[in-house]
């Protein structure tokens, strides 16, 4: 029961990050997708093709059955380069959509813990450190879920910039306003 469950969120998960990673390659929509405008078409195109090969390492590696040990890998990955994605929401002070890819983090690290025999039964080394790393994704996902959730709202217009700077009528020079122009 529990192979089922995992091979349905699996392809879920899949589908969600080819989903998501066809504007990245394609550079259509990006606009309305928080932190993007701030990256290099470079580093996007490479978000991108990170996440079609964590999409294909969902499925393929386990459904052929070559390599299936990379699956799990395949979720840590993906978890991580959403967890990644969270800290854009966070600084854009966008909670909502924090804790939206903080879950989908948690849930491509239920996968990988939910994989992760295939891993143990290859006797790689480094097993239990990368299970320890793999469950230590879920205190970060957890923190971040509790700070975008009970921290208090910024109000809007008012950013943690340095206060805005108007020109005085009298004098003609310009003044620091913490409250923003002033006619």
């Amino acid at each position: 029961m529990v192979n089922i469950v995992l091979w349905i969120v699996q392809i879920f998960l899949a589908l969600f990050f080819l989903g998501a990673a066809i504007p990245k390659l394609s550079g259509r929509g990006l606009e309305q997708w928080t932190g993007f405008s701030s990256l290099s078409r470079a580093l996007v195109v490479s978000i991108g093709i990170a996440e079609v090969l964590g999409s294909v390492g969902l499925v393929l590696p386990m459904g052929t059955g070559i390599l299936p040990w990379l699956t799990p890998l395949a979720a840590i990955g993906l978890a991580v380069n959403v967890l990644m994605a969270t800290g854009f929401h966070v600084r854009a002070d966008e909670r909502l959509n924090a804790v939206e890819t903080t879950l989908w983090a948690t849930i491509a690290t239920i996968i990988g813990i939910g994989r992760w025999n295939l891993v143990d039964q290859m006797n790689i080394a480094i097993a239990p450190a990368a299970l320890v790393a793999a469950l230590a994704l879920l205190l970060p996902a957890a923190i971040i879920i509790a700070i975008a959730l009970f921290a208090p709202p910024r109000p809007r217009g008012i950013t943690a910039a340095a206060p805005a700077m108007t020109r005085s009528r009298k004098a003609g020079g310009l003044r620091t306003s913490p409250r923003g122009p002033r006619p």
